[in-house]
């Protein structure tokens, strides 16, 4: 069924190889119009949706960057603007369009300007026809399984003059290895895998991200050692369902057989992973994580629902009961974890009863947070052509209903006041400039009395105060800094 490793190797390594080639030329080219323009060319990269988005994002402006572009985040002063889209919700699909004009207006007084757009979105066939019909002044489409192949496709647009849409409905290769411009020097993503094969109902992922597809062992190890020689303190391994990693191996290799391998690398902090899917959380994985000094004591688990019926319709292949008992059986091997989850609220056949059961699971598994949503109908998913959708204004009140029940079952997270704990600084506050941001190893931010020269360090911090979703604390010892600049 799979390609054997050592001929995905060889085409990986001869795709590496040709796209070298055409960063090269689009260096050549980059410098003749800049010459012309009497300046630099500037790039502005725009993401939406998840983290994978966010990595590939990542890579897509370190290709952009070894050009010769400058990054800006104004799009009216960029060159190239690059969109790399979601799907997952049919209003990102308008908001993108709705960009679009505004960037159409940009472009008319920018001749030499590039659209180029990318990811999910650009996967779904009638997207692409919208594009080639009425969104003719797009220079190049292309989806989620080539983005390594940018340079090439850009180096292309200019030779031809014409619109260039390459879309793959699978992947071909995988090429890790191209520049990558990461947005912190300190943490990075890995992903570990590609792909989707649980098809649950209400989900557009499989048919944009295709099946699964796991990375060799011995590559994700190399890019970590790359990342932590480069600076890199904390990794997050990413895939659509990381539980499920390593059966499309010629050798099968389980997630936490990885983990354990990945733990071994020196230099090497924290580990962090997302999203495990409930179905396949093995006890292997659980203990892995108890036994573990790297891995972040947070998992985010996915409920959904908490009606088994409903949880039937998603097709999420687990119960409410199966979920209340790994919830259990992880809160007593891992006191201290952090759990947290994703809900939809009004999923089509919705009644009282299913809500209520959800409410319980809410109340019983005391989630450090949920992030809860909507459901949102999605063309192209079974769900959006089941019965009995449930009106808006009886979806909008179990929402406010779920996050009142969700801010009581919250005062776990008082548990760390009075405690000194390690956390990761971050950033600058974004309210405080005399304050900075951390995370500890549970996914909980906190807030401090601090510089940027803090920035990328692990600190001891004591948690004066819970504030809900966040801490107020302050440095419990003086760390030695790594980060010596202001």
């Amino acid at each position: 069924m799979y390609q054997s490793s050592i001929n995905e190797r060889k085409l990986s390594e001869e795709a590496l190889e040709r796209q070298l080639f055409f960063i090269e030329k689009c260096k050549e080219k980059v410098s003749e119009i800049s010459k012309e323009l009497g300046r630099p060319l500037k790039c502005c990269t725009q993401t939406f949706g998840c983290q994978m988005n966010a990595r590939d994002s990542e890579k897509l402006l370190g290709i952009l960057e070894q050009i010769g572009y400058l990054p800006t985040d104004e799009e009216k002063e960029a060159d190239i603007v690059l969109y790399n889209t979601c799907t997952v919700r049919e209003n990102a699909n308008l908001r993108v369009y709705g960009r679009l004009g505004h960037l159409n207006a940009i472009k008319k007084k920018n001749p030499h300007m590039i659209i180029a757009l990318c990811g999910c979105m650009m996967q779904e066939p009638d997207v692409v026809e919208k594009i080639k019909s009425s969104y003719k002044f797009v220079d190049i489409v292309f989806g989620t399984f080539n983005i390594f192949k940018l340079a090439e496709l850009l180096f292309n647009r200019w030779n031809s003059g014409e619109q260039v849409i390459d879309i793959w409905e699978e992947t071909r290769e995988i090429v890790e290895e191209l520049p990558t411009q990461r947005k912190y020097s300190f943490k990075s993503g890995v992903n570990i895998m590609f792909g989707c094969n649980n098809f649950c109902s209400y989900c557009i992922v499989p048919y944009v991200r295709g099946r699964e597809k796991s990375r060799e062992p011995k590559e994700i190890i190399r890019e970590i050692e790359h990342l932590v020689a480069d600076g890199v303190k904390e990794v997050m391994l990413l895939g659509q369902n990381v539980n499920s990693y390593g059966k499309t191996l010629e050798k099968p290799v389980s997630f936490a057989e990885l983990l354990r391998e990945i733990e071994k690398i020196e230099g090497l902090e924290r580990i962090r992973f997302m999203t495990p899917h409930p179905k396949d959380l093995s006890d292997d994985l659980i203990a892995v994580m108890r036994d573990s000094k790297k891995i972040c004591n947070h998992m985010h688990l996915p409920v959904q629902s908490g009606s088994s019926r409903l949880l039937k319709l998603m097709n999420r292949r687990y119960t409410k009961e199966h979920y209340l008992e790994l919830v259990e059986k992880i809160r007593h091997e891992i006191p201290d974890i952090s759990l947290t989850t994703d809900i939809i609220v009004g999923f089509p056949g919705e009644t009282e009863e299913d809500f209520e059961e959800t409410l319980d699971v809410v109340r019983r598994a005391k989630f450090d947070s949920a992030y809860t949503f909507i459901y949102s109908k999605r063309t192209g998913t079974p769900a959006a052509a089941m019965e009995n959708q449930v009106p808006e204004d009886i979806v909008k009140e179990r929402f406010d209903r779920l996050k009142t029940v969700g801010e009581t079952a919250h005062s776990i997270n008082e548990r760390y006041v009075g405690k000194v704990l390690p956390v990761l600084v971050e950033d600058i506050d974004d309210h405080d400039s005399s304050m900075v941001t951390a995370r500890m190893t549970n996914n909980i931010l906190v807030h401090f009395k601090g510089t940027s020269r803090l920035i990328g360090n692990i600190v001891d911090v004591y948690m004066d105060e819970c504030r809900g979703f966040y801490y107020m604390g302050h440095i419990a010892k003086q760390p030695a800094l790594q980060n010596k600049e202001d």
